[in-house]
């Protein structure tokens, strides 16, 4: 009886034994999780630390991949939206930063143009009379002349008809002194009349003076130049018939030209009238020309994308020629202080413009930006930061291929 009584407690202790290694096993596998479900995502953040999560993995607007979030590294309220980044790593990256403030803003444009004739100087000879050129005095296109001076002799049988009746009229009037005040009143109109033709046909005062005084009808009249400057352009040969209104010659007043600048889209709204504009040429690398901005055209060319404006320069030397090329420099300073910072804070994505302030050690958050002018190293901002902020200014982060960018943040948003 006795071995039964051992086989069946044998029996008894090693179900016992099974059952409780069971039933504890459940109970430590339900209050220990494994090692894969410790390390499961709970959600994926935004890489850039904006407040935007996704249950699945996926990419922001700029290609980088979301940041998985696990258990106990859940952010808390006001940590949210926040970069946050070691001592070290902000040493390793070389982060930089600059306080935004206010400032006028300034910039230096720099443009090419060409040297133009100036067009409010441009004259030309005509006669308002039908007749043959005699001779010329300036026959030779870029002849230098002077006001006054001789350009041609004509003939006209019109004007030497016209010289008759002028002539009759005013013999008349000596005439007729002690005459009727009637006969002699009608002959002063006739003289007139015969005077102011003459005059709308622009003869000189002085040729009129010299035919009244001789009493002899002049069978040539000399046009003389309206100004002093070049010859640029001559129509006029010996024994050429012209017509009324047809140009003879054309002279141009170099002492004043105009410079035709054109500016890119970025660079209009800097520029206005009256601006001081430095001029060089490449004619003449030795020497600045000071200008003043004249006048901006109220449409852009279709071709280059470019607004042209109207410099004008004194030119009493003719040192500038029409068709020099030259160089212009512009300063430009907005009137009023603006709120500006560094250029290089900008991480432009096409879409939007972002910068990271800094809120504390180690502690980042980006914000969306909007962006008014550019100078060479700074930029206005109407929206998004305000004055004494600290923005990050210089960072691997900002190099301008993607690759690299993408590499810089993900190491921003790495666990240390």
């Amino acid at each position: 009886m006795r071995w039964i009584w051992l086989w069946l407690m044998t029996i008894l202790a090693a179900a016992g034994g099974y059952w409780w290694g069971s039933h504890g096993q459940l109970h430590n596998t339900e209050a220990s999780p494994t090692a894969a479900d410790v390390r499961k995502p709970l959600y994926y953040r935004n890489p850039m630390g904006l407040p935007d999560t996704s249950p699945v993995p996926k990419k922001d607007p700029m290609g980088m991949d979301y940041v998985p979030v696990y258990a106990g590294e859940q952010p808390s309220q006001s940590d949210v939206g926040q970069v946050h980044i070691s001592a070290a790593k902000v040493q390793k990256l070389g982060v930089r930063t600059e306080v935004v403030r206010s400032q006028p803003l300034e910039r230096l444009i720099q443009t090419a143009g060409r040297i133009e004739w100036d067009e409010r100087r441009i004259h030309t000879v005509n006669a308002r009379f039908e007749g043959y050129i005699e001779r010329l005095h300036v026959n030779v296109t870029g002849q230098p002349v002077r006001r006054g001076e001789p350009l041609l002799e004509v003939y006209s049988p019109e004007l030497v008809s016209a010289q008759r009746e002028y002539l009759l009229a005013h013999q008349g009037v000596s005439a007729l002194q002690g005459a009727e005040e009637t006969a002699r009143g009608s002959m002063q109109q006739l003289a007139a009349a015969s005077l102011l033709r003459l005059q709308n046909w622009d003869i000189a005062p002085a040729t009129v003076k010299q035919l009244a005084r001789s009493g002899q009808v002049q069978r040539t009249v000399t046009l003389s130049s309206p100004a002093s400057g070049i010859v640029t352009d001559k129509k006029a040969l010996p024994g050429m018939r012209f017509m009324p209104g047809e140009m003879l010659f054309q002279i141009a007043d170099l002492t004043t030209v105009w410079l035709i600048a054109e500016l890119f889209e970025q660079d209009a709204a800097w520029v206005t009238t009256g601006m001081a504009a430095k001029v060089s040429l490449t004619a003449r690398p030795e020497r600045t020309f000071a200008g003043v901005v004249r006048y901006i055209y109220p449409s852009l060319k279709a071709d280059s994308r470019t607004l042209p404006i109207r410099i004008e320069l004194d030119n009493p030397q003719q040192q500038l020629k029409p068709a020099m090329f030259a160089r212009v420099e512009l300063s430009a300073l907005t009137p009023d202080e603006v709120v500006v910072m560094p250029r290089s804070a900008v991480i432009d994505s096409g879409k939007r413009q972002t910068v990271l302030l800094q809120v504390g050690d180690g502690h980042f958050t980006p914000r969306s930006v909007k962006l008014g002018r550019y100078s060479d190293e700074l930029v206005e901002v109407l929206e998004g930061v305000d004055i004494g902020d600290q923005v990050v200014v210089s960072a691997n982060f900002l190099i301008d291929a993607e690759s690299n960018l993408k590499a810089a943040l993900s190491g921003f948003t790495g666990k240390e």
